[in-house]
C-alpha cells in the first residue's frame, strides 16, 4: 500500500508545529505531496521548505484560519489548482481551554466550537464531493483521548464535549460513505508533549506522564497503509500514565442517608 500513496495529495491543518508538523513529516515520508495549513505564515513556510528539502515531495503552504469559511475554501481551491485532486484530508487544527465551567470565558465557547468541530466538518464538506466522484479518499480526524472518559475530565468539559460530537460525527460519516470507497478514521490521542498541552498547567505538571508525537504519527501511518478494503474506524493512542485515567469522581463520597 505504501507505493500506492506515492504522488497522492494530502491536506493537513495545524501543520506548522506540534502534532500537525510531526504528522506532515510522516505523511511526506510516504511520498505524498502536501497542502499544509496553519494561521501563522512564517512558521508554515519554514515547515514547507523543510519538508520539501528532506522528503523531495511538493509542499503547498496556505495560511488558514479554520474558523473562517473563506479561508477553508481558499485552502481547498489552492490545493486543487496545484495538485488537481485531494486524496487525503487530515484535520488536526485545534485550540484548548482549561477552566472550571463557571469560570470559563464565554467568548471561548465560539472559538472552541469553530476550531475543534465546525472547522473539521466544513472542510470535510468542501472536499467530500470530489472524493465521492473519485470513489476513494481518506479522512483522518484528530479527536481526543478525553472522549474515552465518562464523565469527561473536569475543567475540560466544553473542549471534550465538542470532541465527543466530532467523534460521533466521524463514526456516522464512515457508515454513510463506506460504499463510496471513502475511509474515515478518528485518532484519540492522550496528553501529548506539545505547545497546546503545555498550557494545561495542572494536567501537564509532571512531564513524565506525557507522550511524544511518535505514537500518533504511527497511528496515522497505519490508517493510510492498511489494505484498501480495511478502515481503522478509531485508533486510541493513550500514554500509559495519562492524567485523565485517574478517577474524575472520588471513590469515597458523601451520600445522603436512607
Amino acid at each position: 500500500m505504501k507505493d500506492d500513496l506515492i504522488g497522492k495529495t494530502a491536506i493537513i491543518t495545524g501543520a506548522s508545529r506540534g502534532i500537525g508538523k510531526a504528522i506532515a513529516s510522516t505523511v511526506a515520508s510516504l511520498g505524498i505531496n502536501l497542502s499544509i495549513a496553519a494561521r501563522q505564515e512564517g512558521p508554515l513556510n519554514e515547515t514547507a521548505a523543510e519538508l520539501e528539502k528532506k522528503y523531495k515531495v511538493k509542499v503547498l503552504a496556505t495560511p488558514c484560519d479554520v474558523t473562517k469559511l473563506e479561508d477553508l475554501e481558499k485552502l481547498v481551491n489552492n490545493t486543487k489548482q496545484k495538485f488537481g485532486s485531494i486524496d487525503i484530508l487530515i484535520n488536526n487544527a485545534g485550540v484548548s481551554s482549561q477552566y472550571p465551567f463557571e469560570k470559563q470565558p464565554i467568548e471561548d465557547f465560539e472559538k472552541l466550537a469553530h476550531t475543534n468541530y465546525l472547522g473539521y466538518v466544513r472542510l470535510i464538506r468542501l472536499v467530500i464531493n470530489d472524493m465521492i466522484k473519485n470513489k476513494k479518499g481518506s479522512i483522518i480526524n484528530m479527536v481526543s483521548g478525553s472522549t474515552l472518559c465518562d464523565p469527561l475530565p473536569r475543567n475540560f468539559i466544553v473542549y471534550s464535549s465538542l470532541k465527543v460530537g466530532l467523534r460521533a460525527f466521524s463514526k456516522a460519516l464512515f457508515w454513510e460513505l463506506r460504499d463510496q470507497g471513502i475511509k474515515v478514521t478518528s485518532i484519540l490521542p492522550g496528553v501529548t508533549d506539545t505547545d497546546l498541552t503545555g498550557k494545561l498547567n495542572e494536567i501537564t505538571a509532571d512531564t513524565s506522564r506525557l507522550m511524544t508525537t511518535e505514537a500518533i504519527e504511527n497511528a496515522v501511518k497505519f490508517a493510510l497503509t492498511v489494505p484498501a478494503n480495511v478502515c481503522p474506524l478509531e485508533i486510541s493512542v493513550i500514554n500509559q500514565q495519562t492524567p485523565w485515567t485517574a478517577p474524575v469522581i472520588p471513590y469515597k463520597q458523601q451520600h445522603p442517608g436512607k
